[in-house]
């Protein structure tokens, strides 16, 4: 093949790249596949089981145990306290956790660099209501690829991963999403 010739080849893949990068990112094809996974009984459009099976330290340096997410909705959030785009969404999520944590709804904030006393003091300056855990690197393995922050996996009650988002999640798309879970 001729310089030229691979030339052309190298920009159409990475132009076909750039394409299908955003449903990836979102986990999709455009649409979140609700309406078909209910007609199959699931709960959503799953890619898989997801690990609650792990055991991380929480802000008090204590065993967080995922297991006792079982049979809960959960939005498990892979954030920073540097993160600007996080510490726009933590906000809302304490707003929705607090609407809807009585049908079933928790939130796992997993910390990607804080120490425990620094996320004591993030925590009861920003009045988390959900718990905040140390990132670990099974965490990281079970629920990435986290390519940047904030990452955030829904999981739905029966343990399987129904989206994945990238970049902040808005009050009024978590609160879509959750509708059909809860």
């Amino acid at each position: 093949m001729t310089k030229g010739k691979w030339v052309i080849a190298a920009a159409a893949a990475l132009a076909l790249g750039v394409l299908t990068l955003p449903a990836f990112m979102t986990g999709g094809s455009g649409g979140d596949g609700t309406e078909a996974a209910m007609k199959t009984g699931q709960s959503c459009k799953a890619e898989g089981p997801a690990n609650l099976d792990l055991t991380l330290k929480d802000m008090n340096d204590a065993e967080y145990k995922l297991s006792s997410l079982k049979g809960k909705v959960v939005l498990v959030n892979f954030w920073a306290s540097w993160c600007a785009p996080c510490l726009v969404e933590i906000p809302e999520f304490i707003k929705v956790r607090e609407q809807y944590a009585d049908k079933g709804f928790e939130i796992l904030g997993i910390s990607t660099d804080d120490t425990p006393e620094q996320l004591r003091a993030f925590a009861s300056q920003h009045k988390t209501n959900y718990p905040l855990v140390q990132v670990t690197a099974e965490a990281e393995d079970a629920y990435g690829p986290v390519f940047g922050l904030p990452t955030s996996i829904l999981v739905a009650r029966d343990g399987s991963v129904c989206k994945r988002h990238f970049g902040p999640l808005s009050k009024e798309q978590l609160e879509k999403e959750l509708k059909s879970l809860l």
